[in-house]
């Protein structure tokens, strides 16, 4: 029973560097695996955290996105199989940004099926402290 929580969160360091490594359409069988092992609202919010990473670094070459917090100005609302955050941030090339997002995936998590994003302003960094952002 002791060994859930380090379970957990070493499961989601995992994830989270594979989707760093890993686009986030072309899943390979080791993250589809980690995936399937969160509990269903841990991998939606892993699932649309690797697709927030993977559409702003393909749509636009000037960043390259590699961390995303959804709940950074406002918690995110969820749905069985989705999820909307109008106060989500993620960090690029060592600068953090504003980020409204919804994501909206297949019943199992493991498909996205609707994505729409919008990148706001650059978040000062005498800020990123106040919302838990760090570099």
């Amino acid at each position: 029973m002791l060994l859930v929580a380090p379970m957990k969160k070493l499961c989601l360091m995992v994830l989270a560097s594979l989707t760093l490594v890993l686009p986030a359409k072309a899943m390979d069988n080791a993250l589809r695996a980690g995936l399937m092992k969160l509990d269903p609202e841990t991998r939606l919010e892993q699932r649309c955290d690797a697709e927030v990473l993977d559409r702003i670094s393909h749509d636009d070459r000037n960043y390259k996105a590699d961390r995303v917090v959804a709940y950074a100005f406002a918690t995110p609302q969820m749905s069985a199989d989705a999820i909307r955050s109008s106060g989500a941030a993620f960090r690029s090339k060592g600068q953090w940004y504003r980020l409204k997002f919804k994501c909206q995936t297949a019943a199992d998590h493991m498909e996205v099926l609707q994505f729409r994003y919008k990148i706001g302003d650059e978040i000062p960094e005498a800020d990123w402290a106040k919302y838990n952002l760090y570099d």
